[in-house]
């Protein structure tokens, strides 16, 4: 039998509690990922970072990831996800889970009883949600926070 191979995949849990917004400039030109286009030198609106990644405060909270299984889906190590509790976890959301007690964050395939947490890495066998495991659904993830 091969062992299947795990990763936590959680490292930290964050609550959130909207004190203050967190407004920054937003210019009204696009920044060109081809060939360089003229600059703007005007502010077109202010954006506040709540309110475009926040969308239920309720209902959120953060993690921030730990190992390599979503690295396919543009989540790495030390990123941190923005999670909504009040948004169904339906088939192909990304979602964090608790699995016989540990946190992780898979893409959630399939539907009814043929359901599966996959990673996005090729060396991490899919998990299936059948009853040979307890699995909760803690939410979906909404964005992702990455530094580089």
């Amino acid at each position: 039998m091969i062992p299947l191979r795990t990763d936590s995949a959680v490292a930290a849990i964050y609550g959130f509690a909207r004190t203050s917004q967190v407004i920054r400039p937003l210019f009204s030109s696009g920044v060109s990922a081809g060939f360089p286009s003229p600059a703007e030198d005007y502010i077109e609106q202010h954006l506040d970072l709540n309110e475009l990644l926040i969308r239920r405060p309720a209902a959120t909270f953060f993690v921030r990831v730990n190992g390599d299984s979503m690295n396919g889906a543009g989540i790495n190590h030390g990123d941190i996800l923005i999670v909504d509790r009040s948004v169904e976890p339906a088939g192909g959301k990304i979602v964090i889970a608790v699995i016989d007690g540990e946190f992780t964050v898979k893409r959630l395939v399939g539907s009814g009883a043929s359901r599966r947490l996959v990673a996005e890495n090729p060396a991490y066998p899919p998990i299936e949600l059948s009853g040979a495991s307890s699995c909760e659904i803690w939410g979906v993830v909404t964005g992702s926070i990455h530094q580089f």
